[in-house]
């Protein structure tokens, strides 16, 4: 896999989000990816950055134009120094929250993306990243 392209952002409060949904729109757009596939990622995103919000009081998402047997994507990885999740196959399923939310964030964000993968343990924050592929279902 080559990395074509790397940023880091912020995001500490509320007022992130926008620009932060701004910026992967604009990562989206310059692959030429569908809109109905940066719709997906996008709608991820955004679930991911507000769980980081909520649950870590914010972190730090590295945005890349990837490159991997001729096709492109846009990696994300979320990384946070919260308090983690002692049990991250309860938290992958639907209804699942600690918070009072639907619990449907994760599993969705995962369901929506072409790649997903989290690590995290109680006390070292939690790293999530997605990949969408530009031509990826």
């Amino acid at each position: 896999m080559i990395v074509l392209t790397k940023d880091t952002m912020q995001i500490l409060r509320e007022q992130d989000v926008v620009p932060f949904r701004n910026r992967v729109r604009e990562l989206t757009v310059k692959i030429g990816m569908s809109l109905v596939n940066q719709t997906k990622l996008i709608t991820a995103a955004s679930e991911l950055v507000r769980n980081m919000l909520r649950y870590a009081n914010g972190g730090k998402v590295i945005l890349e134009i990837i490159s991997k047997s001729a096709q492109s994507g846009v990696r994300l990885t979320f990384v946070d120094e919260g308090p983690g999740i002692s049990d991250l196959k309860q938290a992958m399923q639907d209804g699942f929250s600690t918070g009072k939310s639907l619990g449907l964030g994760l599993p969705g964000a995962k369901r929506l993306v072409n790649e997903f993968d989290i690590k995290s343990a109680p006390g070292e924050g939690t790293t999530v990243m997605i990949i969408h592929w530009k031509h990826g279902r």
